[in-house]
């Protein structure tokens, strides 16, 4: 059995070349895992299969163009992640049908509702998420469809990209419109994507037990359904999602969607601590029903979805720090025509070409020197001389926190307890 596949592209040698090269590792880690809360390898593959048929895959390639960003080749041949850096389009969809019209309301059409651009390192000690801001004024590109229609390039917001390729009816087309466009405006090739509903949010952060945060201020706002008390708070899926959707309301910023980006990293940041802090693959009954959820959401592309690569994936990722996860999202201002949009500054370009090439996004903040001990100076195990002076110190200049949202942070810099 194979996960869901949408209609069929044109045969592509290498592509199946590929997916025949399963990561071993995360082939065996996977079925290991199931399998110790199965009963023998009936029941490990039983369990295997039903995980892998969860997530839903579309190729994608056809509809992308020949004039995409180079990619860089592996080092090994036989694993075509090995040595080389990985980039993810992540996509939080705003479909409002099924279960996601329960919970957002029943509304026509696909929207896009989060975009990021995830950067795995070759050497997989690094990990930057990229936020892009939905009413980023951009230029979208021609985007074919799979039913042979095309939208026509233009000026907009770059969240009707999604809407554009969506024009179809196939949620394929509208990821393959969103990274088209992310292609063409930063030169950084996607090597994968997924794309999240509302319904598997929830799913997935209920299947962790909540995410623990600590929320600054009450927070109310009766669009997004929120209502939330200052103070040491666990958030289940519902809350989690009516927290990273809020733009209006009390407590929850200027109403700006740039302003929610920072509580959604906020968010992102301590789930990433959430995960780190508990060792999934050491409790098989919470990791396979996290897998149940989290696959039950997903839509991919066929070489990062499937349960496989995903674990492989995770496996390699297992010893990041979380110093080394860094959140920010695109340097942004202004649009001066409208000020319901913003346009990407030129900090813009270092930031994508730096992802291009696989070094750090930002510079790390410099440390100021030890001083050493200068020669004559008082010998530190010499007793005190109580009438002696203290001497002149200079105070100490508080740092101001990072601004999720405005400026890049980590998950260690979040305020875990209050």
């Amino acid at each position: 059995m194979t996960p869901r596949h949408s209609a069929p592209r044109r045969p592509r040698a290498v592509r199946h070349a590929r997916r025949l090269r399963r990561h071993p590792v995360g082939h065996v880690v996977a079925l290991a895992t199931v399998a110790a809360l199965s009963f023998g390898a009936t029941g490990a593959a039983t369990a295997y299969i039903r995980l892998e048929n969860n997530i839903e895959t579309h190729d994608v390639t056809a509809l992308l163009g020949e004039d995409r960003p180079v990619r860089t080749e592996p080092v090994d041949p036989t694993d075509p992640n090995a040595g080389r850096a990985l980039n993810i389009l992540l996509m939080g969809s705003d479909v409002r049908d099924g279960a996601n019209a329960a919970i957002g309301g029943d509304v026509e059409g696909m929207r896009s509702d989060t975009t990021i651009v995830l950067h795995i390192s070759a050497d997989r000690q690094r990990v930057d998420l990229v936020s892009i801001p939905r009413d980023s004024h951009v230029d979208v590109p021609e985007c074919p469809r799979s039913d042979g229609t095309a939208s026509s390039p233009r000026s907009t917001r770059f969240n009707e990209a999604f809407s554009l390729g969506s024009q179809s009816g196939n949620v394929a087309d509208a990821a393959a419109c969103t990274i088209r466009t992310v292609e063409s405006l930063t030169g950084v090739f996607i090597d994968g994507w997924f794309l999240v509903d509302f319904a598997g949010f929830v799913n997935m952060v209920d299947a962790l037990g909540g995410i623990p945060m600590c929320i600054p201020n009450d927070m109310r706002s009766p669009k997004a359904g929120l209502e939330l008390a200052a103070g040491q708070q666990t958030l289940d899926g519902t809350t989690a999602l009516a927290f990273a959707r809020a733009r209006t309301g009390t407590g929850v910023g200027d109403g700006s969607d740039t302003n929610r980006l920072g509580r959604q990293q906020q968010l992102l940041a301590a789930t990433a601590n959430e995960v780190l802090s508990k060792n999934l693959l050491t409790d098989s009954t919470k990791l396979y029903l996290f897998l149940n959820a989290a696959t039950q959401s997903l839509t991919a592309d066929p070489e990062t979805g499937n349960l496989s690569s995903l674990a492989g994936l995770a496996f390699s990722l297992r010893e990041v720090p979380s110093g080394n996860i860094t959140f920010m999202t695109v340097p942004f201002r202004s649009w001066p025509q409208d000020p319901n949009q913003v346009e990407w500054t030129d900090e813009a370009d270092t930031i994508w070409a730096n992802m291009a090439a696989d070094v750090p996004l930002v510079a790390p903040v410099a440390t100021p020197p030890v001083e050493p001990t200068q020669p004559g100076t008082t010998d530190p195990a010499a007793p005190v001389d109580p009438t002696a002076t203290a001497p002149a110190t200079t105070p100490v200049t508080p740092v101001e926190p990072p601004k999720p949202g405005v400026d890049p942070f980590t998950p260690d810099d979040l305020q875990s307890v209050c």
